[in-house]
Order: structure tokens, then C-alpha cells, then sequence
């Protein structure tokens, strides 16, 4: 688990194919790496992964099929900067919200412009996760925890502070960039928990309106 926090902007140091999938090296920049072991947990834009090797200024981890289909990290090379957070511990201050490193879909940049001495963007989420943004709700955005200012549709607005652009990647975004999202977990465990019973039929559609309506969720 983790909070949201980036810690330190890291880079990709090399990308390596092996039996079908990835070997990556990512140095670690600023990132306290004293306290990491072996099989540990680190987040990169989000993602959550498990350090294989540690040679001293960064680590090794291999990044799966799935982890390639189901996220930005496709697009990254060696140079590409890199949002790093370590797992939290029982004693991290919880300064984000909590955040699993599992990436559920794949956003896009659609447009930024200054405010005041912020940085507005609109991003373009999955169909499929829109239900699960709401206007003031926390969203994960390449690892980096944010408050969502305003929602249409699938589209979603983020206004993001000097200290944030200067702690994150998030400085580099320009229209057309691919962002690894991850939605609240309690949103997700709360449409779980209204399907009830229905949750454990298979191929269930999901919640609908009418479903809602029918157990009180919703006036008719």
C-alpha cells in the first residue's frame, strides 16, 4: 500500500526484454533506499513494483504482460522520469489517501493552462472508471494522490500547486500524454457491496440505475 506522496522523482535507467516480458533499472534519484530490502515494494507512476536487485543508486523489477497492456508503462524508455514512493509502513503519515499501485486504466492528457501560479488540466479517463470520479473524491495519477476540482463525463479536472509540480512529473504533462490512473478504493469496495448477493452470480452486469432505485438508492 501507499499514500499518494511522491517521495522523489527517479528515471528509467535501462529497459531489458526477458522471457516475454520486462527487466527494468530505475534509478532512484533522492530516494532513501537504506531502509529497502530485497522483494520490497515500490511505487513508479504508480505502479506498483517489487524490487528484484538493488544495486546501491537504484533497483531492478520485472514488469509483466499484464502490467504492459493495463498501463502507461509501455511508453516509457530509458530517460523517462519516473514518479517513486516507497510502501508505507504502520507509522507513515498518511498525508495522500491509500492508494494499492494497482492501475486501473490509462488516462490522456486533454488540455492544461495556467492559474495563477497552479497548473489546470483536464484528463480524459476510461469509460469504464468514471463512475467511480467525483467531483472533490481522490484520484491516484501516475502514483501522485490529487483532489478532482470538477467532472463531466468521463473528463476530469485537477488544479495542481507549484510545491506538487515541482515535487512530481506532473510538470512534463502536455496534451496527449498517457497518465496510469488508479480510483479510490472505497468506491470500489462500496458498488461491491451494493450488488449483495448479486455479487457472487457470475457474469453480473454491474450496478444500474434501476438496480439502485429498486433497493432504496435511488427516489423513483
Amino acid at each position: 500500500m501507499f499514500t499518494g506522496i511522491i517521495e522523489a522523482i527517479g528515471s528509467i535507467r535501462a529497459l531489458s526484454p526477458k522471457g516475454g516480458d520486462v527487466r527494468v533499472y530505475v534509478a532512484t534519484g533522492k530516494l532513501d533506499l537504506g531502509d529497502v530490502k530485497l522483494g520490497d515494494s515500490i511505487a513508479v507512476n504508480g505502479v506498483c513494483l517489487t524490487a528484484v536487485e538493488l544495486p546501491g543508486d537504484g533497483f531492478w523489477a520485472d514488469v509483466s504482460r499484464e502490467t504492459l497492456a493495463r498501463t502507461a508503462f509501455i511508453d516509457l524508455k530509458a530517460g523517462s522520469p519516473v514518479n517513486l514512493e516507497k510502501a508505507l509502513t504502520p507509522t507513515t503519515r498518511l498525508g495522500g489517501h491509500l492508494v494499492s499501485g494497482h492501475v486501473d486504466g490509462v488516462g490522456e492528457v486533454l488540455s492544461r493552462s495556467d492559474n495563477a501560479r497552479a497548473v489546470q488540466f483536464t484528463i480524459r479517463a476510461p469509460r469504464d472508471l468514471a463512475k467511480y470520479i467525483a467531483h472533490k473524491g481522490s484520484i491516484t495519477v501516475d502514483g501522485t494522490s490529487l483532489t478532482v476540482n470538477a467532472v463531466n463525463g468521463a473528463e476530469f479536472e485537477l488544479t495542481i500547486v507549484p510545491h506538487t509540480l515541482s515535487e512530481t512529473i506532473m510538470a512534463d504533462y502536455r496534451p496527449g500524454r498517457q497518465v496510469n490512473l488508479e480510483v479510490d478504493l472505497l468506491a470500489r469496495y462500496l458498488e461491491r457491496l451494493l450488488l449483495g448477493d448479486k455479487a457472487a452470480e457470475p457474469k453480473a452486469s454491474g450496478l444500474t440505475e434501476s438496480f439502485l432505485a429498486a433497493h432504496g438508492f435511488l427516489q423513483k
